[in-house]
């Protein structure tokens, strides 16, 4: 497996986009359109595709959420490589990314209904904490922090 960094606007990164928008849109049912609008990715600097035989199947990106803290999003593997820990793989890397911009946290918000994300984010060391921004009041959602070494 091989890691690249790069941003958002690399058509692998958007093709993994578009399947797990697909993946989204069944799961969430009709609060898809809320998150949606949450998860524009033409502005994300810090992307991280995997590949596996030099073809795309797992991303990641983080954003600036504060001067110190960088939220994690856009998280996805294909289905048919799920298990391999390719999604772990990709979170440590976005953290070593986040930590070399000199942040000292990532945050991010999952749904109750991916507990496969859950799993992953509680395995990496990641803590629950109080929905934050606009995810306040969204029943369906769950945040994390995680203090970078």
């Amino acid at each position: 497996m091989k890691l690249l960094r790069t941003d958002s606007q690399h058509p692998d990164f958007v093709y993994l986009v578009a399947r797990l928008d697909a993946l989204l849109a069944e799961l969430d049912g009709e609060e898809h359109a809320f998150y949606n609008s949450l998860n524009k990715i033409d502005k994300l600097k810090q992307v991280v595709i995997a590949y596996c035989d030099d073809k795309p199947v797992g991303c990641g990106a983080i954003r600036e959420h504060d001067a110190k803290t960088m939220e994690v999003k856009r998280m996805y593997t294909l289905e048919d490589h799920r298990g391999r820990g390719i999604a772990t793989k990709i979170l440590a890397e976005l953290e070593k990314w986040a930590a070399e911009l000199h942040c000292n946290k990532c945050v991010l918000e999952t749904g109750k209904r991916q507990p496969d994300a859950v799993a992953l984010y509680k395995n990496r060391g990641y803590k629950l904490i109080p929905s934050y921004g606009q995810y306040v009041n969204v029943d369906n959602s769950l945040c994390f922090e995680k203090e970078l070494k």
